[in-house]
């Protein structure tokens, strides 16, 4: 995947796991579209742990695997902050 792709991969797995966290109030695109990018590292290696591949291309399964990484890192981020995941 090209970069225009990391970014727009990143950009939606990112605001949907905002919404899904409720936090998109408080996240911008720029935050969207780190978190999902940092999100699609962290659930292709979650996903590697059980025997299935990481983001692979532009399409549905890598969609969710960035968005089952943005959503454990928010989780994390807020367990951290705030002491207890929402």
């Amino acid at each position: 995947m090209g970069i225009l792709s990391w970014i727009v991969m990143g950009g939606l797995a990112g605001w949907v796991a905002s919404m899904v966290m409720k936090k998109n109030s408080s996240m911008g695109i720029i935050g969207n579209i780190i978190v999902g990018i940092v999100g699609a590292f962290i659930g292709g290696f979650v996903v590697n742990l059980v025997g299935g591949y990481g983001v692979t291309g532009f399409d549905l399964r890598s969609f969710l695997v960035a968005l089952l990484g943005a959503v454990i890192l928010l989780a994390a981020l807020n367990f951290l902050s705030k002491g207890r995941v929402r």
